[in-house]
Parts: structure tokens; sequence; C-alpha cells
């Protein structure tokens, strides 16, 4: 945990945080949507604006929360790290409030339905896998490289998420703080609000079967 930054100070970071993450992936997600048909090059440019937002915000924030962004982090921190559980749901709090604000401005940016919902569905037993899958590899990209190469993480992290994006057919969320917001854009980068509660639990599985393995790794 960064010494002497506040609880106010850190969930302040971790709102902002998401909320500025959210807007760089659903923004990133209407622009490209506005500019070509083509869903690879949509992709693509989403992508790379993810992981260009992820490097400068964990950058940016690491040194006052942790720049988890995520409730997956945030717990594996708790796990792992020894965090105080009673951050958990308040770090939670603040990541879904942010990212839902940030999907809301980044809507009216392109000026888009401020809350959507989105109506594009992600479902089947494929990108399930795919997603506990992301999930997984996300928290073991942060919990390895923070253990051995703590500077190294925000570039780690950034790389991991844009390779992801290709390899797995979820598209790689991986977060359900950014998951519950997705579901509130028409744009490319939404998610239908009825393919969440699934999501989200792929998520923590992955999570759950990764951590017990990452203690280990860890030593």
């Amino acid at each position: 945990m960064p010494k002497g930054a506040s609880l106010e100070r850190r969930l302040v970071a971790e709102g902002l945080g998401t909320a500025l993450l959210v807007m760089a992936v659903v923004g990133s997600g209407a622009m490209a949507q506005s500019l070509t048909r083509d869903v690879a090059v949509q992709l693509l440019a989403n992508a790379g604006a993810t992981v260009g937002a992820l490097y400068a915000l964990i950058t940016m924030f690491a040194r006052i929360s942790g720049a988890h962004f995520n409730p997956l982090v945030t717990a594996a921190s708790c796990v792992l790290d020894r965090r105080p559980w009673r951050d958990l749901p308040l770090y939670a709090a603040a990541q879904l409030v942010g990212g839902a604000i940030g999907a809301v401005v980044a809507n009216l940016m392109f000026d888009l339905p401020a809350f959507g919902p989105s109506e594009y569905p992600r479902d089947g037993f494929n990108v399930w896998i795919a997603e506990a899958v992301a999930a997984a590899g996300l928290l073991a990209v942060v919990v390895l490289v923070s253990a051995h190469k703590p500077k190294s993480v925000a570039a780690a992290v950034a790389v991991w998420i844009g390779g992801a994006y290709w390899f797995t057919s979820s598209t790689s969320i991986a977060n359900p703080a950014v998951t519950a917001a997705r579901s509130l854009t028409v744009s490319f980068a939404g998610i239908e609000p009825a393919s969440v509660p699934m999501f989200v639990a792929v998520q923590v599985v992955g999570a759950a079967i990764a951590l017990p393995v990452l203690r280990w790794l860890r030593g």
C-alpha cells in the first residue's frame, strides 16, 4: 500500500483512474466506429488507445492508490499483500462509480445516448472461458511483475491487455468495474447488460483459480 496516502485520496485516485480508463475504452471504440466499418481496424484502434491509457494511468496513480482500477486486483492485494479487507468494498465502489461516470462522459463526447444501454451481446462458453483466462492472466502479470520488477508493472499490464484484446474471444475485459461500465454505451466497446453477470462471474472464477498458484509462484 502506498505510504502517506489517506483513504480519501486513494478512493478518489481509484475512481478518477477508472473513469479515465473507461473513457479511453469507450471513446476510442466510438471514434473507431465513426471512422471505419472494418471491425479489425476498430479493434486495433480500441486496443491501441487502451494500451496507451493504461500505461499512463498506472504510472500516474500507482504511488497514490496502487492504480488498481479493478476489484479483482484489489482483492488480490488483500489476499497476497495483506491489504485491509475493509478496503475492498470501498475501492470497488469507487471503481464502479468512476467507471460509470467515464462511460457517460465518453458517450456525451461522441453524441451517443448518455446511459446506453449496450445492445452488443457477449455470450457463449468459448467467450466465458476466454474471459476467465484473461482475468487470471492479468492477475499473473500484476502479481508476478510487481514482486520482481515493480517499475515495469505499468508497461507489462498495458502490453498484456493490448495482446489479450487479440488472442481472447472475449477481447479481455478482465475487470468487473469496467464490464459494468461498458454496458452503458451503444458504441463498439459495449457489452449487453444481460451479459454482464456471467462475465463478472467467470472473471471471479479465473481470479480464484489464479490466486493460489500465484501465491505459490511468488514464494
